[in-house]
């Protein structure tokens, strides 16, 4: 059954990534209309073959849309969400403007496929907390997870398409022995690594680290896990890295671990000792696996109820365009 697809903020690294799943996941696309701000509108872009060309969103934007997929950031989703809507689209959003909202569910398909229920509004969780938890939750499924501490890397894609221009382009500079001047984020990028850009609160925590405890409670339906985050920005262009440290209800054992995770999902085990092969963002670039590897006991923890994980993931893949697009395809575009 062939699906009217709108795309709000196509023209953005997340909204492009898009195009490229659906093309490469034959994804039944009757009309597509992409949408932008009047600053990107006019830009020609290929799906399928075909140029398509980026409009304006205004007035009967959204008329007979199935599906929306937003990626213009919050602002614009508060703006446009209500109007999809009443033109009768589902909204699948990818910014934070309504994750938190009770009666909006925020959406894993391998988590908590049954949350989408008959809601116009879905939302798509944060991107850390999806590669995060698709690591997690067959593990907490399994074993309960009592306490989260993780640090991420996370890359330049997680804060836009001229980030990660930005970061090529300081890269080159530094090499050529320019100095580098951060235009999009509030540091220097290349060669660099910095507090997550987002804003820090009175309690220490920047604005990722918040999301990532509170979305993770909403999407496991757990609101009594214990996590704590420190997220910085590292000179990767497209994959997010996570270092994660779990503590859980009982004792658990490396096999045990391995054997959840192998089972798992959207998950791939990384985890060769022996060649110190482990999950990279080289190699999750660009794939819709999150590679977990540094599978190993937590020595400090010596009830045996400690386990260490390290994971990496595309940020513009499962960590927000393909997720919304899974989401989709639940629906079964109806």
């Amino acid at each position: 059954m062939s699906c009217h697809i709108v795309i709000l903020g196509a023209t953005g690294a997340v909204g492009r990534e898009f195009l490229r799943i659906m093309e490469q996941r034959s994804t039944p696309v009757g009309e597509l209309r992409l949408l932008a701000s009047s600053r990107s509108a006019g830009t020609k872009v290929e799906f399928r073959g075909q140029t398509q060309c980026v409009q304006e969103a205004g007035k009967g934007a959204f008329d007979g849309a199935d599906i929306a997929f937003f990626s213009a950031g919050a602002a614009a989703s508060r703006q446009w969400a209500p109007i999809a809507m009443e033109a009768g689209a589902r909204v699948i959003d990818n910014s934070s403007a309504f994750r938190l909202d009770d009666g909006v569910p925020l959406v894993i398909p391998e988590i908590n496929p049954q949350a989408v229920g008959d809601a116009r509004l879905i939302a798509n969780p944060n991107c850390s907390a999806i590669i995060m938890n698709m690591a997690v939750w067959p593990l907490h499924r399994r074993f309960g997870v009592r306490r989260i501490a993780v640090s991420t890397y996370q890359s330049a894609s997680g804060a836009g398409f001229r980030a990660m221009r930005e970061l090529e382009e300081q890269t080159r500079d530094v090499l050529a022995g320019r100095p580098p001047v951060p235009r999009v984020l509030p540091h220097v990028a290349a060669f660099n690594v910095f507090c997550h850009n987002s804003v820090v609160g009175p309690d220490g925590y920047n604005v990722e680290e918040t999301k990532i405890a509170l979305e993770t409670r909403k999407i496991f339906g757990d609101p009594s896990i214990a996590i704590t985050a420190t997220c910085v920005r590292v000179p990767v262009l497209r994959a997010h890295s996570e270092s994660i440290n779990l503590t859980f209800a009982k004792a658990v054992t490396e096999a045990q671990v391995r054997e959840a995770l192998s089972q798992a999902p959207g998950v791939r085990i990384v985890d060769d000792r022996s060649r110190n092969h482990f999950p990279m963002p080289l190699e999750a670039s660009g794939g819709d696996e999150v590679l977990v590897g540094r599978i190993r006991r937590d020595a400090s923890q010596p009830d045996g109820r400690g386990i260490e994980l390290f994971v990496s993931g595309d940020q513009l893949r499962k960590g927000a365009a393909l997720n919304a697009v899974q989401i989709a395809e639940s629906l079964r575009f109806k």
